[in-house]
């Protein structure tokens, strides 16, 4: 039976509550239509007008432009800003070396590929290794591509070019209907929440029953999830914002993976409890803890959406229930005798894996609060 402080669920409700389309994905499948055809809107401008912007001006090589934008415009600002910071130090490095190696007394192939290698090891030594790509596609264009005219001239267009479409890119996704990757990662971290407390509930269901039958998907959507939310992490940095916002999305992601290898534990600490007998000893303490628990994932993902962490909920007192729990514990703990070592071991396990999400849910809640400069209550 799960824990549960009031009226016990059986885990076939619990297991039909925790279906996937009760955590709105059906919902998230719906935005991401919406975004991926206002991104297909926005490539395709940004393509037209760099070449209409290149036929203005007489650009000879003007496509340049519109692939460039093709390449760096992503799905959220911060993440175009990523790719054109990484295009245009790229194409500087390349235009520098394809111009400064054409100009030695050597066959072209040994300084191509002595360009190439000087590409690799620059790059990398700047930290810049998705530049290097790059600058080594300069290099060729530079090096090996027939042209009337000097090297420094075809180098200076190809510069050119990409900046027009670096700059147009950064144009239409800053202008036209933004998608910031911080609002994409707040409503993201606010599902990896909900997703935690559904895993949460579904290792429940294994203690002292049957494990319920989406365990091994929910886990496998908290990790695609984690993994999908460090990339908006990373794309969010690029991007101007408020006061707190980066320390806060940084240090919700860090609790939401510290939250889930203390669930990966509890996980292992139920296994094999379906007769275990001195849990049930625990309750109702036990149970109100676990209950709080679950609503204390719901309340985070709800701090998290309204991005307003001071204010404690006054239904929850984890540390209350915590105390209760250890209170109970000492009460039974003559009992043990009666109980074989495994389950009382495995119950043992559970309430310290309990004690320490319930710690970390409140302290998600607090240190967040202090991150973002929110007055804590």
């Amino acid at each position: 039976m799960p824990l549960k402080a009031d009226k016990p669920e059986t885990p076939p409700q619990i297991a039909t509550r925790l279906r996937p389309d009760a955590i709105t994905k059906s919902g998230m499948l719906s935005r991401e239509r919406q975004r991926l055809l206002i991104h297909a809107a926005k490539t395709a401008l940004a393509a037209a007008l760099c070449w209409w912007l290149a036929l203005r001006f007489g650009l000879h090589d003007g496509y340049w432009g519109s692939i460039s934008a093709i390449i760096v415009l992503q799905s959220n600002v911060g993440a175009t800003v990523t790719a054109s910071r990484d295009r245009l130090l790229g194409t500087l490095i390349g235009a520098a070396l394809g111009f400064g190696f054409s100009l030695l007394n050597a066959p072209l192939l040994l300084s191509y590929v002595l360009a190439l290698l000087a590409a690799v090891l620059i790059s990398g030594l700047l930290g810049l290794s998705n530049s290097s790509r790059l600058a080594c596609v300069t290099i060729t264009i530079i090096m090996l591509v027939h042209k009337e005219g000097p090297r420094w001239g075809l180098a200076f267009d190809r510069v050119t070019e990409v900046m027009m479409g670096i700059v147009v890119a950064l144009a239409v996704t800053t202008l036209i209907l933004p998608d910031r990757a911080r609002l994409r990662l707040r409503d993201g971290l606010a599902q990896e929440f909900l997703l935690l407390g559904a895993f949460f509930e579904a290792i429940l269901v294994g203690f002292r029953g049957a494990p319920a039958e989406n365990l091994q998907t929910l886990r496998e959507d908290v990790e695609a999830m984690e993994r999908g939310n460090d990339q908006l992490l990373q794309a969010s940095q690029n991007e101007p914002s408020g006061a707190g916002w980066p320390e806060g999305l940084s240090m919700l992601s860090q609790f939401g993976r510290s939250l889930f290898d203390s669930l990966l534990a509890l996980e292992l600490s139920v296994q094999d409890s379906h007769t275990d007998a001195y849990a049930q000893q625990l309750e109702p303490a036990l149970g109100q803890l676990a209950a709080d628990i679950r609503a204390g994932f719901h309340s985070m993902a709800d701090c998290i959406r309204k991005w307003r962490f001071s204010v404690a909920p006054e239904e929850l007192n984890l540390e209350q229930d915590i105390a209760g729990l250890e209170a109970r514990m000492d009460a039974v703990r003559h009992t043990g005798l009666g109980f074989s070592q495994p389950e009382i071991l495995r119950a043992y396990a559970v309430q310290l894996h309990l004690k320490q999400i319930a710690r970390l849910l409140r302290a998600s809640r607090v240190e967040t609060s202090r991150a973002v400069g929110q007055a804590r209550s």
